[in-house]
């Protein structure tokens, strides 16, 4: 039987001889225009083609990218997170939970702040309160906090964002940024597009390979036919040209309009991450600046209502750098996120990012705050000191 299957075979290869597709035919007629492709192997993508290959297939693919812009092979970007040791509060802070109308009291002992007594002074009534405290006792499942000062109080130990942005070892070659909210990709820069069926969550980077206006929204081109709007991500250009104003070989940038801060010197982009600037009616003032007093710690407090009712009050602020009047680079242990104008003027950032700028920057260092969209009055006469 297997001696039968075997000749069965063997007729049939017989009947149908190979096809030698790699050598010319020497019958073809040479004055056919097509007679020449027969022999010739496809490109390898990336070689140059001199005529011994066909420019298709995948080598047509990947030229078509490099046309568009596309690296290839692809890269990732010359970049990593700084060391997640820079997440470490320098002290421990907690949020004071009350009603914004309520004082918040502080006691001489841990009795007397567990039984409500005799409160020895207090802290104003606000909606935002943070307070550094050195102690912690737990009653009844509450915990109640020690502050430097020695007084006790009812407060809740606060949980910061650990989120950071880049460092980078080279200069990136094409733009890059960040998902500042959860996000589907499209095919074409159009809400009506068709999806990819690939997600977006916030935080994660992204390089951008085109920038296009559609719709009054701008589009960001992430991968070829995948392209994500600027309602959910930012994105940033490196330009490693001082401004105007700027007479030194180091900077930073803020820019107002894709909330990006960007750091500058010696002809790279060393560091990179989101922010969070101020929101109308107060704006960071855009200008040029310069670093001119820098604190591991400040205390802030105020209140911009006549009633007081938008009073703060926020112990130790970590890694404090003030560049214009009472605006600052900071950390912002009471933001959950950034990507979004959020502050009373000053440039907020996340404690590993403000603690790697503060290492970073020294007085007198040049901030150049910009707005590309136009939308931030450059009036001085508009803005008062400014605050967190």
């Amino acid at each position: 039987m297997k001696r039968l299957l075997f000749l069965l075979i063997l007729f049939s290869l017989s009947a149908f001889p190979f096809i030698d597709v790699t050598a010319q035919d020497e019958s073809t007629s040479s004055e056919d225009p097509q007679a020449d492709f027969f022999g010739l192997p496809l490109c390898y993508p990336g070689m140059p083609n001199d005529g011994t290959c066909l420019p298709l297939g995948p080598a047509k693919t990947v030229a078509e990218m490099q046309e568009a812009g596309f690296p290839y092979p692809p890269r990732d970007l010359p970049a990593a997170q700084p060391s997640a040791d820079l997440n470490q509060m320098p002290v421990f802070v907690a949020k004071i939970n009350l009603q914004a109308n309520e004082p918040a009291p502080i006691y001489s002992t841990f009795e007397d702040a567990v039984a409500g007594n005799s409160p020895v002074s207090q802290i104003d009534p606000g909606s935002l309160r943070y307070i550094r405290y050195i102690n912690r006792q737990d009653h009844n499942g509450n915990p109640y906090l020690q502050l430097a000062t020695g007084g006790w109080m009812r407060a809740s130990p606060a949980a910061y964002t650990d989120f950071q942005g880049l460092q980078f070892f080279d200069n990136p070659r094409n733009a890059f940024g960040w998902i500042v909210d959860q996000t589907p990709s499209y095919e074409a820069p159009a809400f009506d597009a068709p999806l990819t069926g690939r997600n977006y969550v916030r935080e994660d980077v992204i390089q951008v390979f085109s920038i296009l206006e559609s719709g009054g929204v701008t589009w960001f081109q992430i991968a070829p036919g995948e392209w994500v709007n600027s309602l959910k991500a930012r994105a940033i250009s490196v330009n490693l040209v001082p401004p105007e104003g700027v007479n030194a070989n180091r900077w930073i940038e803020i820019d107002l309009q894709q909330q990006i801060l960007a750091v500058y010197e010696d002809d790279r982009l060393l560091f990179a991450t989101l922010i969070a600037s101020g929101l109308e009616p107060f704006y960071t003032q855009p200008g040029v600046f310069q670093v001119y007093e820098k604190k591991p710690l400040e205390t802030m407090q105020g209140a911009f209502e006549a009633d007081r009712s938008d009073f703060y009050y926020l112990q130790d602020v970590p890694w404090t750098m003030y560049f214009d009047q009472a605006r600052a680079l900071h950390a912002a242990y009471w933001r959950t996120f950034f990507g979004y104008p959020q502050s009373h003027g000053c440039v907020n950032l996340s404690p590993g990012d403000a603690q790697w700028l503060f290492e970073w920057a020294e007085e007198g260092d040049y901030v150049w705050v910009h707005d590309p969209s136009g939308m931030t009055p450059t009036d001085s006469d508009y803005y008062g000191p400014g605050a967190p």
